[in-house]
């Protein structure tokens, strides 16, 4: 494929589409952990998300392993591994932070910043002297719209890949939003559930067969009847060691102790695991760059952008969380979609999205798109860096989070 055949194929076509087959790494029927969300009721306990989906003829239960969101994050954490391997140039944003001493953190970007473009740590940092949103580029990107995309093209393509919104943008018809053009997931297929009562609605619903254990022995036998304090001042064997307002709790509290055997209903095994990824040349069709020569060579570095992620992520490998690896069953072909429903395989390797995008770059430029060769950099704000320490030093100091009752988010 070269990229006057990609052109053409975003101008007169509906998508381009995978349906990959995956496996866990452990091999087929293996058990795999997806991610977990609240329960409901006073005292709820984590599930995944069961739905049920007609595959053939029949209404097999399927559990979601890997949402679009969180695909989206990983996409573009493989579009921002190319870009630093110098492979290929991505335009981005880039808030840096290493002149600050903050443990851990030396730059984000809007690669992964949860927002994209439009996030408070790069709107909470400086371009030069000016607030970033308040600058002549950040105005750009507040004013623009699907009949005006070059701004976000220009600065950080993956937003209109992706989809991104300026929820701080002012009325008035402001306010840049964007859906997303690509759309990728991965279902577990054929889960094996038993039915649980809802108390609230009585309604039947569905749990995982599978089973989690938990336990741990302590390797110094501290029993659970030693009393131990827990205050501002840390823990204690006595409640003035502990600090005013201390209290008595269990060792197991401060990590000492056995936490006793557990059983809970998570972890699933299926038939098999599906990825399902679409980037719709319809959704690209509706972006607009000021003229049509721009027009189409934007859509097609978009859909080279895509193409790229694609096969990046495969090159990165499905190692989604703890316990839930997986591994290709065999090699999917892309498929592009015509408008009438009929498909064609479409045939691209990793170099081959590699060069496609960078002729996709060239192309972009010829038509009077302004791509920058080195990201857009930015230093954030004192009250940034101000907030980012303070919480360091609370987690230091064992505060925030658990105490705050806000805990760790389980969903991706």
């Amino acid at each position: 494929m070269d990229i006057a055949e990609l052109t053409r194929m975003v101008a007169e076509n509906a998508a381009l589409r995978r349906r990959q087959t995956l496996q866990p790494v452990g091999g087929k029927n293996d058990k795999i952990f997806p991610p977990t969300y609240p329960g409901e009721g006073r005292s709820p306990q984590p599930t995944h998300v069961y739905e049920r989906r007609r595959i053939g003829s029949d209404d097999i239960v399927c559990v979601l392993v890997d949402s679009p969101q969180s695909q989206a994050n990983r996409l573009e954490e493989s579009l921002l591994a190319a870009h630093r391997d110098g492979v290929v140039c991505i335009p981005h944003v880039v808030v840096d932070f290493k002149e600050f001493d903050l443990a851990g953190l030396s730059e984000l970007t809007s690669l992964d910043a949860p927002h994209r473009v439009y996030d408070a740590i790069l709107r909470d940092s400086l371009l030069g002297n000016e607030p970033f949103m308040d600058s002549a580029l950040g105005k750009r990107l507040a004013k623009a719209k699907a009949e005006d995309a070059r701004a976000l093209l220009e600065t950080s393509p993956n937003a209109l890949l992706f989809g991104a919104w300026h929820s701080t943008g002012e009325g008035g018809g402001l306010g840049a939003k964007f859906a997303r053009c690509l759309v990728s997931e991965i279902v577990a297929i054929g889960v094996p559930v038993e039915g649980v009562k809802n108390q609230k609605t009585g309604e039947m619903e569905p749990r995982t067969a599978g089973r989690r254990t938990g336990s741990r022995i302590d390797p110094l036998g501290v029993l659970r009847k030693v009393e131990v304090f827990k205050g501002p001042a840390g823990w204690d064997i006595t409640a003035d060691g502990a600090g005013k307002k201390s209290k008595k709790v269990r060792p197991s509290e401060i990590n000492h102790g056995n936490i006793a055997p557990s059983i809970d209903a998570l972890g699933i095994t299926c038939d098999h695991l599906e990825h399902t990824v679409v980037i719709s040349f319809a959704a690209l069709r509706r972006l607009r760059f000021g003229a049509p020569e721009r027009d189409a060579a934007g859509r097609a570095l978009l859909a080279a952008l895509g193409l790229l992620a694609i096969v990046e992520q495969d090159a990165q490998g499905y190692a989604l969380r703890s316990r839930c690896d997986l591994v290709c069953d065999g090699r999917a072909p892309l498929e592009l979609v015509h408008p009438d429903g009929t498909t064609t395989a479409i045939d691209i390797d990793r170099a081959g999205a590699r060069a496609l995008y960078r002729d996709a770059v060239a192309a972009a430029i010829k038509a009077g798109f302004a791509l920058p060769d080195e990201p857009i950099r930015l230093v954030p704000q004192d009250k940034l860096v101000a907030i980012v320490r303070r919480s360091q030093e609370l987690a230091l100091e064992g505060k925030g989070g658990e105490e705050d009752g806000e805990g760790d988010g389980a969903g991706s």
